[in-house]
């Protein structure tokens, strides 16, 4: 089965905005990595979008103000846990925790919310080959 997702670091935020109990971390340059079936390479890709929390309720006090590089953390999807990635596509309810870090502050981003889906835009730009290690 063929799979993407992106990888938190080193991702560009352009912007993070909350109004009315929604979250929108907008991506400038989200990298992703995509594994075809039967394939030992994998690809790299950047593209921009945004990752939308509703019902948003923001733990640590104001977010930060943008461009920022994110450094990881942790999306909390009910039960699971997708640590320093974004898996594409993802639209989800329920119990929804992001916890970020960014580049060259002690800054984090925690927030809870009831729903969060991932909105890619643009078209996605091929950057290399990973070869696979072995």
């Amino acid at each position: 089965m063929d799979s993407s997702s992106i990888e938190l670091p080193g991702s560009e935020i352009a912007a993070v905005a909350c109004r009315d109990g929604r979250l929108c971390i907008h991506f400038s340059r989200a990298y992703i990595v995509k594994t075809m079936t039967g394939s030992r390479e994998r690809t790299r890709w950047w593209q921009s979008g945004t990752l939308i929390l509703e019902g948003a309720r923001i733990e640590s006090g104001d977010p930060p103000e943008g461009p920022l590089i994110c450094d990881g953390g942790d999306i909390d999807d009910n039960i699971f846990t997708y640590r320093d990635m974004i898996p594409v596509p993802l639209a989800t309810r329920g119990r929804i925790r992001c916890d970020l870090g960014f580049r060259d502050t002690d800054r984090r981003l925690i927030t809870g919310g009831t729903a969060l889906r991932l909105e890619m835009t643009d078209v996605p730009k091929y950057i290399e080959h990973i070869l696979a290690a072995g």
